[in-house]
């Protein structure tokens, strides 16, 4: 009974049910990419679009153990169907992208670590970054200068 309830009313609702806000993030939020997929989509950041082949040679050149050709194309292809990477299927071999920039993906997996181990408080992760790893000088200045930053309202 519970099921088919669940069911009828998951058909029932559209779209416009949905808040603007949710329909907005249900577009533009992208799938956490697991461990390996963060690595492949390093290289494509690093060095731009590449082949199967050529993000393989890069991929397996900053690991310690190496991946087969099978393996990337079967990851390359899952990235294409989860919205992580573009495929340019226009010429051959085949050219595969990063869809959103560093950057993006960076700040989402920060969100989300943000919200899950941190409940939202930003002053908790900073504090927890900076005691789990020495900072270099140049960093807790750039890190003083954002707050300086933020402190005068973004001027």
């Amino acid at each position: 009974m519970t099921k088919t309830f669940v069911n009828n009313a998951a058909r029932r609702m559209s779209d416009e049910d949905l808040s603007p806000f949710m329909r907005q993030s249900n577009r533009l939020q992208l799938p956490r990419p697991t461990d390996t997929e963060l690595s492949i989509l390093r290289v494509l950041w690093q060095h731009g679009p590449g082949s199967v082949r050529e993000t393989l040679k890069r991929f397996n050149e900053a690991q310690e153990a190496e991946a087969g050709y099978t393996t990337i194309l079967k990851m390359l292809q899952i990235m294409t169907d989860k919205g992580l990477v573009e495929r340019d299927d226009s010429q051959r071999p085949q050219v595969y992208r990063a869809r959103v920039p560093q950057e993006q993906t960076q700040r989402q997996l920060v969100n989300d670590l943000l919200d899950r181990a941190f409940g939202g408080s930003a002053k908790e992760l900073v504090m927890q970054a900076l005691a789990s790893k020495e900072a270099s000088e140049e960093e807790l200045a750039q890190v003083e200068r954002l707050l300086d930053k933020l402190e005068g309202g973004g001027q």
